[in-house]
């Protein structure tokens, strides 16, 4: 399956980007309701050496208590989601791979991350249904 371009891609692509706008906000800020908000549960999460999952807005918040501190730790004050790929699995799911660009306090970019993330998208917006960190 590759992009699936149609009349909607566009914003669809918009839509995403401020999606991710909001939850690299709230990472960076600490803010563990708003990233709460931004997963569908149950959700899960996946990396070469765990994986675990959560069922409640409260273990989504859990979760994230230690994000803040690691970015503060590193001086990271923004973080912009680079949007790589999307691939449409269906009418509501799509496969987007993102890397994560961070900028510290002195102004300068910090190498980030890369992570698929399976979006579902309905009435609320999109949410995430699944994080798999990759290289």
């Amino acid at each position: 399956m590759g992009i699936r371009a149609d009349m909607t891609a566009p914003a669809e692509t918009d839509e995403l980007t401020d999606f991710f706008g909001r939850y690299g906000t709230a990472l960076t800020t600490g803010d563990v309701a708003a990233i709460a908000r931004c997963h569908a549960l149950p959700g899960l999460v996946v990396s070469d050496s765990y994986s675990f999952t959560f069922s409640s807005p409260a273990a989504v918040a859990l979760s994230f208590l230690g994000a803040a501190p690691a970015y503060r730790e590193n001086r990271i004050v923004a973080a912009h989601a680079q949007l790589l790929a999307v691939q449409r699995l269906s009418t509501a799911l799509a496969l987007v791979s993102v890397e994560w660009e961070y900028l510290d306090d002195q102004g300068s970019a910090v190498p980030g991350e890369r992570y698929r993330y399976l979006i579902r998208t309905g009435a609320d917006g999109p949410l995430i249904t699944t994080v798999i960190a990759t290289r």
